[in-house]
């Protein structure tokens, strides 16, 4: 690795980290109902809104209550995005006239973006009117991280009340989160995108004369339409010259703002974030590559500010960087080695022996190998899914790593809220299995930690790995899952599992090799996606009303410290031991075979 890559990382990493508390504190008070500074300016605006939709914020709910809101408001959710997409030709604010959306690929969207996913099928550009963008698509965009958020947010509420039957109220949760934090942060972002040129507009798509026109040949049609053939039977060829190109835009960087910081992830344009009107310099890559981490990242004090213990926070948010860390320095060198297979044409594409170029394959020569690897890691540790390069180029270790983020179950960092509630039903196992170990009822933050908890939190975990493995042997047997496989062997099995581990993690990232849009696809990626968000917020809201309900039991000698380096490094193993015994033999018929492979063809040649 060269001086620049670890300088590149350090101020990244440094930069997040130090970001966490402050904006991790001002959380805090925002869900305690204490907002701070400027934003008492939007109380009157809260208030107003709760008189609107007739919500007294006063009266919470239990856990039961509070999931069918949850659950209500997500199936509302998708009915819209669905309808727009339905109906969208005859919708206004639809410049390029673009046609209504097919009912399998209108559910898969639907689904991916209520379910904060955004898994896309489609181009943006050629499929998606600018009212479906806004209303449909950015709306979700919002909502679905604050409902994340609400349901860490009644997570933790879990932990601090005692003997209580409620956790607080899904419709005050999920305007604070919205009202307070995404949006402000938003409205910052895109003005800060739009000044570095990523577009805003609601004029129609531009055509631009090329500076040299290209001339490429295509077969001749007839009347008829079908190619035209000569006596031998090969297709006639005409020349065609184009002098001219259309330059897709509209209203981009309010999505792509909220894309990054709610860790959706769709992009506007089919490309997503290598597009250059999406992302077009070195300062709006690092701004949308800090937002992917920033909201995750700080609700770890946010966390344990309000569980009490800022140390808590703080070893969660330890135990999510040292994972991070250690896997960019693998990817980084991955793509900076390049394939070895290239030396036998004498091309030494190599960083360590002087040259700068590595694998460049699918990479934007604007951001290199360093920022498009750091993106590929941040993006698949958060749910966030965009992407500044294609990841069906990596390298096959440099692809393993964005992979195995996801099948770890989006816990290191993951989705806004999503992601600290999940890594905290993998805490409630380690000190189950530590409780175990020294024959003591397991305890965390107070809480006794029994066999119903278990049961929700083994279900939370379990889930995601049943949607990825049973989609991926699914899609390998029928014919109709393989017809998509445009690649052989291990790489084409490599991108139907990185599909399904996607979507069965609500990450929304693709390696980009496989045709997914088609309705085999679209019904069993959507079916994963759902699944994957609801039998873990459920399950987790279960476990808040259960853990709300007990007393707290006071610190002993026998109670596991679960702030300290020992507990990190627990937190880590338990981790890392499920998706190692779930995924490793797996990853070993994709992208363990492939790197065989390829090391091979370079030591033979």
């Amino acid at each position: 690795m060269t001086s620049n890559s670890f300088f590149q990382i350090a101020l990244y990493v440094v930069t997040l980290l130090a970001l966490a508390k402050p904006l991790g504190w001002y959380m805090a008070k925002v869900y305690e109902g204490e907002p701070v500074g400027w934003s008492r300016l939007l109380l009157p605006v809260e208030t107003l809104i709760y008189r609107l939709s007739g919500v007294d914020p006063k009266d919470e709910m239990r856990w039961t209550d509070y999931a069918i809101a949850m659950l209500v408001f997500n199936l509302l959710g998708f009915l819209a995005v669905f309808a727009l997409q339905g109906w969208q030709a005859s919708l206004p604010f639809n410049p390029q006239n673009l046609s209504n959306v097919s009912a399998d690929s209108a559910f898969n969207t639907a689904v991916s973006f209520a379910t904060n996913t955004n898994w896309q099928g489609y181009g943006g550009e050629t499929t998606m009117s600018y009212l479906t963008q806004m209303l449909g698509l950015t709306v979700q965009n919002f909502v679905s991280a604050a409902a994340g958020m609400a349901t860490l947010v009644a997570l933790i509420r879990g932990f601090t009340r005692r003997k209580a039957d409620v956790i607080g109220n899904f419709w005050v949760d999920l305007t604070r989160s919205t009202l307070y934090i995404l949006m402000p942060l938003s409205l910052i972002l895109a003005l800060v995108l739009v000044g570095q040129g990523v577009v805003q507009t609601f004029k129609p798509y531009k055509t631009v004369s090329l500076v040299e026109s290209v001339s490429y040949e295509q077969p001749k049609l007839g009347a008829d339409g079908v190619a035209l053939q000569d006596a031998a039977g090969k297709p006639v060829l005409e020349t065609v010259e184009v002098k001219a190109q259309t330059v897709a835009v509209g209203p981009a960087a309010s999505q792509v703002a909220i894309k990054q910081l709610g860790t959706n992830g769709g992009g506007f344009f089919n490309v997503n974030s290598a597009h250059p009107l999406e992302n077009p310099s070195p300062l709006s890559n690092f701004l949308e590559l800090l937002s992917i981490l920033l909201i995750p990242a700080a609700l770890c004090y946010t966390f344990g500010m309000m569980v009490g213990d800022t140390r808590q926070g703080w070893a969660v948010l330890a135990a999510m960087t040292l994972v991070l860390v250690a896997l960019i320095f693998v990817t980084v060198p991955a793509e900076q080695d390049g394939n070895p297979a290239l030396a036998a044409l004498n091309v030494d594409q190599s960083a360590s022996a002087g040259q700068s170029g590595g694998n460049m394959e699918g990479k934007e020569t604007r951001f290199g190998i360093t920022n498009s690897a750091l993106w590929a890691v941040a993006t698949t540790a958060a749910s966030n899914g965009s992407v500044n390069a294609m990841h069906d180029s990596f390298t096959p270790i440099g692809g393993l790593v964005p992979m195995w983020l996801m099948q770890l179950g989006e816990v290191i960092f993951g989705g806004v809220g999503s992601g600290l509630y999940g890594m905290i039903m993998f805490a409630i196992v380690a000190v189950f299995v530590s409780g175990l170990m020294i024959g003591r009822t397991p305890e965390y933050l107070g809480k006794k930690i029994e066999a119903y908890e278990m049961k929700m939190a083994a279900i939370a975990i379990l889930i995601p790995p049943l949607m990825v493995l049973g989609g991926t042997a699914l899609a390998v047997m029928v014919d109709v899952g393989k017809a998509s496989i445009f690649n052989p062997g291990a790489h084409g099995f490599s991108e139907v599992l990185y599909a399904f581990s996607s979507a069965g993690n609500n990450n929304g990232s693709a390696f980009g090799g496989l045709s997914a849009n088609t309705p085999f696809y679209n019904a069993l990626l959507g079916v994963a996606m759902l699944f994957s968000r609801y039998w873990l917020a459920v399950p987790v809201l279960a476990i808040a009303g259960s853990l709300a309900a007990k007393k707290t039991v006071p610190i002993g000698p026998g109670t596991l410290p679960t702030h300290t380096p020992l507990f990190v490094v627990l937190l880590i193993g338990t981790v890392l031991m499920v998706g190692a015994l779930t995924f490793v033999p797996v990853l070993a018929l994709g992208p363990v075979v492939e790197h065989l492979q390829m090391v091979g063809v370079g030591s033979a040649k």
